[in-house]
């Protein structure tokens, strides 16, 4: 069943059946499944506001069998749940979480889009049925504030009373439930949520006017409790609408895949199928302005792609035969017959929704510091809120129950519990649309304060690697072939005078397919068409260089100092060399080009006080022939991933707080030791996973585009936490004085939440400074 006919069938508004989830086509598009043989799926969640939610949805969750993993953000609405399904099926988690008393969905196009939906219809009504009522209320209260009643017409009197009290219940029961609803999850989790102060006053106002109205004597304010709702409610829509704003922008990677693909028959023809039944090796067609449905190979002449939702870059790319496109690209100049790859989870798209899910659902640190600051600071208003029944009992016991209903709502703490999340969000979002993919949000304030950047070079710094060169070792002479001659061995048979570089090219390339190291690309793209020899027993080794048995002969391809024996390494280069046990067979010249904006990059960090340093597995000369183009002073090459992580650690010992960026196997180690690890989306998987920012535009001036993003949040953080602070200082000592009525204590309350959504969506929208490029180097000398 595909995501479209999953909605299609939903029992209710954003509820659909959880059974309906164990559909395996389904699971396909949704589940990511793990190298440890656990299943992982980020979920949306309807109706998560606070830690104390997030707390009760925890324990629904972790006492499920095998249960592994889970992590939930409440202003993202997002779970991340990590677990061996072979004990727990999918449709049990859905189930689970609803019975906590929410709403979810994994997160499909389909689904997301009905679940916003939804959300919005639902808070919409919600806030009509308020502001109707309370302006109603309103009408029949004026009439007995101005004295239109005569005060002896006890009658008339009670008959505008039981008005205000019809239209305040719909109000209070309907509109406010969700109030309620967060309370009582608050308290079940044994925490104080922010709802629980909200539902104590609605609670209150609403049950004192209706015994006062029972009795007959003294001021009923149902006008008051239903204005309360409405400001509540406007707030929270806003809120709602800015949230959905800020996830636009990643959630739309979930939309990018289309429903259907043209698939063609063995006869042909085109028949037009449902992604989801699409499988590794179909051909498919795409039309110009289609969406690409699958990772696949192009197989048709060539093409131009859009794939700044996927990068960030907004300049269509180029693609020609046997090249890779992504699903989720847009084809701009076309059509493209397209041999499909990857599809479903498996795709890069797929993988790039994951690392943005992932994310969502973790709690930053200042998050989670601030929930703890809110469920102190509730208690406090309680207390203050007791303090001031106290008081006025005592003074005035007349003005006692609407100071302290002032007290509550104008105290609620909704303001700073939203500092942090709304402005993570909005930067996370900012950040997606440029390119920039966060997997830790942590990472975000790690980087506003770092003081150290140490860079790999080779794919990092460089951009590209060719083989230049190639010399042959044997018997007679050594022999050098340059780029066109290896190109011409690739195209057709050798004379017999070529015969061992043909041979030794063959067996590189058998190697060098094997690995995604620049240097191992460059040599298996100088071998052309060359059709190599099937290698076996292959191991490669991080930072040093791969081996293989090719033909019966055990060979090694990378570093001199791996591949041959130390006496052997006399007289040899700092190439790529390939040997067997006799000794060396062959030596590849390399010739890389620094990245386009590195020059740049390395300019902006350094003007933004950070330290910057090389430290490469490469040849030292070729690590300082980089570093005096690029300007920088500190430098190491030859290292091993232990090397790095070594020097590594001697930086943080100093109190240094570090970025690292890489993109190779031999990188991650480094990448996870770094309080910041930054990896080019073009890298080893391995690299990716150990890092908490990806580059995903490939663009490594991204690094400092970021930082500045990184810091404008924490400014925007602190301004929102100073405004929530001040806002609360002055208005508790008003409304505990009673000069402050309960439905401008809930005006108050809503403007200073909408005023905190607002700042945070103001990140992001001043673009950074321009800084003029450097003009893009040509290839480094060899």
């Amino acid at each position: 069943m595909s995501a479209a006919g999953l909605a299609a069938t939903s029992p209710g508004p954003g509820a659909p059946e959880p059974a309906l989830w164990d559909d395996a086509e389904l699971q396909r598009h949704v589940l990511l499944r793990r190298d440890d043989g656990r299943a992982e799926v980020v979920l949306s969640i309807g109706g998560l506001r606070c830690s104390a939610c997030v707390l009760a949805l925890e324990r629904a969750l972790t006492g499920l069998p095998g249960v592994g993993r889970v992590q939930i953000n409440p202003a993202s609405r997002r779970a991340r749940v990590v677990w061996d399904d072979r004990c727990t099926r999918l449709s049990a988690l859905l189930a689970a979480v609803t019975r906590a008393g929410f709403r979810p969905l994994p997160l499909d196009a389909c689904a997301l889009d009905d679940a916003r939906r939804d959300e919005g219809r639902d808070a919409l009504k919600r806030l009509l049925v308020a502001g109707f009522g309370a302006a109603q209320a309103m009408m029949f209260a004026v009439v007995l504030y101005v004295g239109a009643v005569d005060p002896m017409d006890t009658t008339t009197r009670d008959l505008f009373r039981w008005l205000g009290f019809a239209v305040a219940t719909p109000v209070v029961l309907y509109s406010g439930r969700p109030f309620f609803a967060g309370a009582l999850r608050s308290l079940r989790a044994r925490r104080l949520g922010m709802d629980v102060p909200v539902a104590l006053a609605i609670a209150l106002v609403y049950g004192a006017s209706l015994a006062v109205a029972l009795d007959g004597g003294g001021e009923v304010y149902f006008d008051s409790v239903s204005m309360f709702v409405f400001f509540l409610l406007a707030g929270r829509y806003l809120e709602l609408r800015g949230r959905h704003r800020a996830l636009d922008l990643t959630d739309a990677l979930a939309r990018l895949t289309p429903p259907t693909a043209d698939r063609r028959r063995a006869d042909g023809t085109l028949e037009q199928v449902p992604v989801a039944a699409l499988r590794a090796g179909d051909l498919v067609r795409v039309d110009s302005g289609a969406t690409v449905p699958a990772d696949g190979r192009l197989e048709s002449a060539a093409c131009r792609v859009d794939e700044s939702m996927l990068s960030g870059e907004s300049v269509a790319c180029h693609r020609g035969r046997g090249d890779e496109l992504l699903a989720g690209s847009l084809l701009v100049e076309g059509p493209a017959e397209l041999r499909v790859m990857r599809t479903g989870a498996a795709t890069t798209l797929a993988g790039i929704v994951a690392l943005v899910g992932r994310a969502q659902a973790e709690r930053p640190r200042l998050a989670r510091a601030s929930e703890r600051v809110v469920a102190s600071f509730v208690a406090l208003v309680l207390g203050l809120a007791a303090a001031t029944a106290l008081a006025w009992g005592l003074a005035d016991p007349a003005r006692m129950f609407p100071a302290v209903v002032a007290v509550l709502v104008v105290s609620c703490p909704c303001a700073f519990a939203l500092a942090v999340p709304a402005a993570i969000t909005r930067t996370l979002a900012v950040l997606a649309a440029r390119g920039v993919l966060v997997v830790r949000p942590d990472a975000i304030e790690a980087l506003a304060g770092a003081t150290h950047v140490v860079f790999d070079k080779t794919g990092t710094l460089t951009d590209g690697v060719r083989c230049s060169a190639m010399r042959v070792f044997g018997a007679g002479p050594t022999r050098e072939f340059d780029a066109d001659r290896m190109r011409q061995l690739g195209r057709r048979p050798p004379a017999e005078p070529d015969r061992a570089a043909y041979s030794a090219l063959r067996m590189a390339a058998a190697l060098a397919r094997e690995s995604r190291h620049p240097a191992s690309l460059a040599i298996a793209a100088a071998a052309g068409d060359l059709e190599p020899p099937r290698a076996r027993e292959i191991r490669s080794h991080a930072g040093l260089g791969i081996e293989a048995c090719v033909d019966g002969r055990r060979l090694r391809l990378g570093r001199p100092a791996f591949a041959l024996r130390a006496e052997q390494t006399a007289g040899v280069g700092d190439g790529v060399v390939l040997a067997d046990e006799s000794g060396l067979i062959a030596e590849f010249v390399l010739e890389e080009k620094l990245r386009a904006d590195a020059a740049a990059t390395v300019r902006a960090l350094v003007a933004d006080g950070l330290t910057v340093e090389i430290a490469s597995g490469d040849a030292p000369a070729r690590v300082r022939r980089v570093a005096a183009r690029l300007g920088v002073e500190r430098w190491q090459g030859g290292l091993l991933p232990a090397d790095k992580l070594a020097r590594l650690r001697e930086v943080r010992a100093a109190g240094a707080r570090t970025v690292a960026v890489g993109d190779g196997v031999n990188d991650a180690p480094v990448l996870a030791g770094a309080d910041i690890g930054v990896a080019m989306a073009g890298g080893t998987d391995l690299a990716r996973a150990a890092s908490d920012i990806v580059l995903a535009g490939e663009r490594l001036e991204l690094l400092s585009t970021t930082r500045e993003l990184a810091r404008e949040t924490l400014a925007t953080v602190q301004q929102n936490r100073r405004w929530a602070l001040g806002y609360n200082l002055a208005a508790i000592p008003l409304a505990a004085l009673g000069l402050v009525p309960p439905w401008l204590a809930a005006l108050g309350m809503s403007l200073s939440s909408l005023g905190v959504v607002l700042n945070a969506l103001r990140i992001g929208r001043r673009r950074p400074p321009g800084r003029e490029p450097l003009p893009a180097p040509g290839p480094a000398p060899a």
